[in-house]
């Protein structure tokens, strides 16, 4: 109860150079292990590649819905940014819908992220058939609704017993989400989100025109090649409860296909891992974040629901626009970049501001897609981390499990029921769920040879007795 009382304090650490030896040594080795081993990419793409070449060729040739057949792939998401950490098991395929021109109108109350979508003028073409009363609106929801029918119908007639799966639709998802399930490696489970997508190639909205603050990080010309890219639209509604009719069929602002060429293009200079001798661990500081936030997110499912690797992407994007010079990124400061990148996401969170990269006015920490008891669960469970030594980037331990623990024969009747007060469980059970020290494991394996030889000695005594009696 004590350990979890003493997370009501908070006081952020301001990051800097004095880390620790444990802490450096932990840092280096998780993030060697976050590394996707080639065979397990090839094996995943050959999959995901002959999935999307026979869908787009299902598309192409569809009697149904003629809107979909001249669709291009437009790919997305952490493989492709090449920050996927663990297993390559996550696939983001955007499907590029050919429709006229159109025109934005901004939800306000959203600052900047949600839109409707309106054709410049009235047409006859195939885009008719998911437009609103009005004629000119394109409805977000008839158009999703049609992707996950032709998926389902593809999926049927051409993968139907080959592993694929098509999941349930969610109301805030903006994609047609496909599972695949190894029969060899029944745990092995394989996903690919596909998002269709509308270009609007007329310059940003006014809303997202400031941003993105890369000038002194990738240079001005940059930038202004950045900001002269069209901008994409998937079909994806604020959460709430009580939304407007253009709220259920607005459309959000996504920059995916630019955070993927920031990533690939990330250094101050143009030769920034070019070869061995320019390394840099940008990408690896991402990945120990994603790690982070993923394993707070498995502890916690409930209480850190709003939370997604995308806050971490974001902040990370802040930082690299911060700290621009390549040389502190060098692979033999991971740590301190690292550190340097956790610090300012605890700052955030606990200032409950994180501003979208590229539409700056927009809050991601703001409710109500993030609650303030998610946040404030948020700051203390990454304050706990920091206290700690960053325990959930820990590898399980192995050999912990050969030494039986005594107590957990007997289950604790205290534990049986919750406390109410508790944000954050124990603490010390976050670094092992038995946490059993090196004299505590001596005399617990002592104890149960000494109870072995009596019960062998008393079997004995009764077996000699036996004997003499007969």
């Amino acid at each position: 109860m004590e350990s979890r009382r003493r997370m009501r304090s908070i006081s952020v650490g301001t990051p800097g150079d004095d880390v620790s030896q444990e802490l450096d040594r932990l840092i280096k080795l998780r993030g060697r292990d976050l590394r996707l081993r080639k065979v397990d990419q090839q094996n995943a793409v050959k999959i995901v590649n002959h999935l999307i070449e026979s869908l787009l060729d299902f598309l192409k040739n569809n009697e149904d819905q003629p809107l979909f057949r001249d669709v291009s792939v437009l790919t997305s998401g952490s493989y492709y940014e090449m920050v996927k950490i663990n297993k390559p098991n996550e696939f983001d395929i955007m499907l590029k819908l050919k429709v006229p021109r159109l025109e934005m109108a901004e939800l306000e109350e959203y600052q900047g992220v949600f839109y409707n979508l309106k054709l410049l003028k009235y047409t006859r073409e195939e885009i008719k058939h998911f437009l609103l009363e009005d004629e000119r609106t394109v409805s977000a929801t008839k158009i999703k609704a049609e992707m996950h029918r032709l998926v389902r119908k593809f999926i049927s007639s051409h993968f139907k017993g080959k592993g694929w799966v098509v999941c349930r639709k969610l109301v805030n998802s903006p994609a047609v989400t496909l599972e695949f399930n190894n029969k060899e490696k029944e745990d092995d489970v394989m996903s690919v989100d596909i998002v269709p997508t509308l270009e609007v190639p007329q310059g940003w909205p006014q809303a997202a025109r400031a941003g993105p603050n890369i000038n002194n990080w990738l240079g001005k010309k940059c930038r202004r090649q950045i900001v002269s890219k069209a901008v994409y639209f998937v079909p994806k509604r604020p959460k709430g409860r009580t939304l407007t009719d253009n709220a259920k069929e607005s459309w959000r602002i996504s920059f995916s296909h630019i955070e993927k060429e920031m990533m690939q293009y990330h250094g101050n200079k143009k030769t920034c891992c070019e070869s061995s001798s320019n390394k840099c661990c940008r990408k690896r500081c991402l990945q120990l974040l994603k790690c982070l936030i993923e394993g707070l997110k498995q502890r916690y499912p409930k209480e850190l629901e709003p939370l997604c690797s995308y806050h971490g992407k974001t902040a990370f994007l802040h930082v690299l626009s911060d700290r621009v010079t390549d040389s502190l990124w060098s692979p033999s400061q991971l740590s301190v970049s690292f550190m340097n990148l956790f610090g300012y996401f605890e700052r955030r969170a606990l200032d409950g501001s994180l501003p979208h990269f590229f539409v700056c006015h927009h809050n991601l920490f703001s409710p109500p897609a993030f609650p303030k008891r998610a946040l404030t669960f948020l700051t203390n469970a990454l304050k706990e981390q920091r206290d700690l030594g960053l325990p959930v980037l820990k590898m399980p331990s192995p050999s912990a499990a050969l030494v039986p623990d005594p107590d957990a024969l007997v289950p604790d009747p205290d534990a049986l029921v919750p406390d109410p007060d508790a944000l954050v469980p124990d603490p010390d059970a976050l670094i092992h769920p038995n946490p059993i020290n090196d004299t505590d494991s001596i005399v617990a394996a002592r104890s149960y040879v000494l109870v072995y030889i009596g019960l062998l000695v008393v079997i004995v005594c009764v077996g000699i007795g036996c004997a003499f009696q007969n």
